[in-house]
């Protein structure tokens, strides 16, 4: 159906800028940030690994945006590119693989086999070009992502060694619906394309993409939505992550962050330092009697965008509602009315600190979705970044999306040095949309 969904739809873009929020330091040097690197290079390096960026002949085949398009946009209708086809006419038997390998379904409801996906994404997914961090995705956060409402099992795809059985390449789909302009439209969104760095010449990731749409188009689905951090035919927006730091000594000490110029330790420390409780009354975490309230805030507020979910009261319930070191929601309750105003949310996923004698791990949690009706969205923003630092967070990303842009620099979010391409397979926009045109969080 599409490409997995790149490692920058998870990792920050330049964690490892110069640590000078608020315009109290200068003199950033561009080159040493470069070799400095960043998470977002984890996505880098795992695209290059695949090889997608230079596949293109590949997705000159495929229902997408092409190039050569662009300059007749305007003159093509916005919407599907290839119709639907007879689900009887869809292929019956899986691609073929490598004489040495075999497909499987990944049963996510099995222990055994979540540590085999958990063992093959912590090594293989993505790790930055300095070795430096690796992204650990919890089993907890993997069956949270892959089993929404509707979710088809057999869309968790894997490959094995036919003699071993061992697990060396993995992608995913679930089902989302995703409103473009008026049209919501049934799609599946495609991630966790990963294949083990032994097999990276064996042009598995095409393959894998290929399986996946035949999967998808056996339930009469016939479109997707994916990130990457490469540029591929063709995005529909390209944005930016941004990050604000939440402890910043740790950040330093384990290269994430540098120290800027002209700012000592305590300097900086100070810099970031948050208030020790929320200020805005009737903040509290999300609860499921807050379920259809928050469903109606989101649909309402989501209306703006050009491509965003829609959410229904089920879907809420799984992506919303708080689980321990996943996800995290809060709401903001009317003392006098108990109606519900407000909402924010995050979701975690931390690095692996490899080879610093202090750190293991560091702690990371990303925007998810966020309504302020009553509360200003800077107020509440700032709210949540308490919360977060009182959960131990190190660092909270945000992307640009949204109206995400209105609180960034006020609260001290450095911007990050790489993007994040969306995309959308067989549904053409006449585009690219602005960030701030897009409402669609992709984990």
């Amino acid at each position: 159906m599409a490409s997995g969904k790149s490692a920058a739809g998870q990792a920050s873009s330049d964690g490892r800028s110069d640590d000078a929020a608020g315009g109290e330091a200068d003199g950033h040097n561009e080159n040493e940030a470069k070799r400095a690197g960043s998470i977002e290079s984890l996505s880098r390096k795992a695209q290059r690994a695949l090889g997608l960026e230079k596949r293109h002949m590949f997705w000159e085949t495929q229902p997408v945006g092409q190039y050569k398009d662009m300059e007749n946009m305007d003159l093509l209708p916005e919407g599907v590119i290839e119709p639907p086809q007879d689900v009887s006419q869809v292929r019956q038997e899986p691609y073929n693989l490598p004489s040495s390998y075999e497909w499987c379904t990944c049963d996510v409801n099995s222990n055994e086999t979540m540590k085999e996906i958990y063992n093959l994404l912590t090594n293989n997914y993505v790790e930055d070009d300095d070795n430096m961090f690796r992204f650990d995705y919890s089993v907890e956060f993997l069956r949270w992502a892959l089993k929404p409402p509707g979710y088809y099992s057999d869309w968790h795809i894997g490959v094995r060694v036919k003699g071993s059985k061992k697990l060396v390449a993995f992608i995913t789909g679930v089902p989302a619906h995703i409103r473009v302009r008026d049209k919501v439209v049934v799609m599946t969104e495609i991630n966790f394309l990963c294949v083990h760095k032994k097999l990276r010449s064996k042009r598995l990731a095409p393959v894998l993409i290929k399986e996946v749409t035949r999967r998808v188009h056996l339930q009469n689905i016939w479109q997707a939505a994916y990130t990457a951090g490469v540029v591929l035919p063709t995005p529909i927006a390209t944005c930016q992550y941004w990050h604000r730091s939440l402890n910043p000594k740790k950040l330093i000490e384990v290269g994430f962050s540098r120290l800027g110029a002209r700012l000592t330790m305590s300097r900086t420390i100070k810099l970031y330092r948050l208030p020790e409780e929320p200020a805005t009354q009737g903040f509290r975490a999300m609860e499921s009697r807050d379920v259809p309230a928050v469903t109606r805030l989101l649909q309402e507020y989501l209306m703006q965008f050009a491509v965003a979910p829609y959410f229904t009261d089920n879907d809420v319930e799984h992506w919303l509602l708080p689980v321990e070191n996943v996800v995290d929601s809060f709401v903001v309750e009317n003392p006098s009315s108990h109606e519900i105003t407000d909402f924010c949310s995050f979701y975690t996923l931390p690095s692996t600190v490899i080879g610093n004698e202090h750190y293991s791990v560091l702690k990371a949690a990303y925007s998810y979705y966020n309504v302020a009706t009553s509360t200003p969205l800077l107020q509440l923003m700032n709210d949540t970044l308490i919360v977060a630092k009182q959960k131990d967070y190190d660092v909270f990303n945000a992307l640009d999306i949204m109206q995400n842009e209105s609180f960034l620099k006020e609260l001290k979010f450095g911007p990050g040095d790489g993007h994040l391409h969306y995309y959308l397979y067989n549904y053409r926009i006449k585009g690219p949309l602005k960030p701030s045109e897009l409402g669609l969080v992709l984990l």
